[in-house]
Order: C-alpha cells, then sequence, then structure tokens
C-alpha cells in the first residue's frame, strides 16, 4: 500500500518503521527536517511538503493539536489536492 505519514514525532516514528518493515511504501513529512531524514535512512521517502505525503492510498497525521492540522493539512492545500478515494487518519 502508498501511505503517507505527516507528523514525526516519537510515536509517528515508531509507525512509520513499522509501516516500512510490512513493506509498504511509506512517503513522510514534517515541519522539521530530522525526522524526516531518520526515516528516510530507515526506508522512508522523504516528501517535500505535505501534498506529496497526500499523494497514495492512505495518508495518516499525526500533529500536535487543531491549529497545526488546519494549517498543515487544510491551508497548505494539501487536502484539496488528495485523489478521490484517498483515506485520511487524523490521529
Amino acid at each position: 500500500m502508498d501511505i503517507g505519514f505527516i507528523g514525526l514525532g516519537h510515536m509517528g516514528q515508531a509507525i512509520v518503521a513499522n509501516l516500512v518493515k510490512a513493506g509498504h511504501t511509506v512517503r513522510v513529512w514534517n515541519r522539521s527536517p530530522e525526522p524526516v531524514q531518520e526515516a528516510a535512512r530507515a526506508g522512508a521517502i522523504a516528501a517535500g511538503s505535505p501534498a506529496v505525503a497526500f499523494a497514495g492510498d492512505a495518508v495518516f497525521s499525526m500533529l500536535a493539536d487543531d491549529d497545526a492540522v488546519r494549517e498543515v493539512i487544510v491551508a497548505s492545500g494539501a487536502l484539496a489536492q488528495a485523489s478521490e478515494g484517498l483515506i485520511h487518519v487524523n490521529m
């Protein structure tokens, strides 16, 4: 499955690692670059923007609060660019 993941705190990084180990393609984005680089070393693909993370079959977002969700997912245009049928799981 082609999965996007936005928000790479401790829990997000652990979930991404398990998704990669399970054989999924995982595109990751985070507001700070260091967690993205760490996930890429583990086999994930660095996404240049939230919209790139929304380009697959499903996307998980694990952001700090509702304001962060609005900024990263709605205001950035990522959600508007999502393909029909995409599943978004906001954690």
